[in-house]
């Protein structure tokens, strides 16, 4: 089992989101939003799930949720839901999604790319997934 001290976690999370830092890392823990930490001999240390909750709950709040409405949320899900929303953290890059070109495909599908991906292809991309979703395609 990894473990991590909260400056070790604010490091890390701090790689994918430049805003994160330490005192935010204590302050989550502090208000429950986080598991109780591990203990390991005589002291309580961070480990990789709550690495996977920590970057849950930047995805959400760059989603928009409260951190009320996250604590409820994570409190309902299993840590393999948790960390599959610590997931799409990238993508809520600010710089990423301001290069990438972004396509709406209906309400449950959104599609970005890479700008180094040719506008042919793009097109025949948005086209496919398009019918797919309507059972076109086999």
């Amino acid at each position: 089992m990894d473990t991590f001290t909260a400056k070790q976690v604010a490091e890390i999370l701090q790689q994918e989101d430049p805003e994160m830092n330490l005192r935010t890392v204590r302050y989550y823990t502090q208000i429950g939003i986080v598991p109780p930490l591990e203990l390991l001999g005589n002291k309580r240390v961070y480990t990789s799930s709550h690495v996977s909750y920590f970057r849950a709950i930047l995805t959400l709040i760059h989603s928009g949720e409260t951190l009320a409405a996250i604590q409820e949320k994570l409190k309902q899900l299993s840590i393999d839901e948790i960390s599959k929303i610590g997931e799409n953290l990238q993508l809520y890059r600010s710089k990423k999604m301001l290069t990438n070109d972004t396509h709406v495909i209906n309400e449950d599908v959104i599609l970005s790319m890479s700008p180094r991906i040719s506008a042919e292809l793009r097109v025949k991309m948005v086209e496919t997934i398009s019918q797919m979703l309507k059972g076109e395609v086999k």
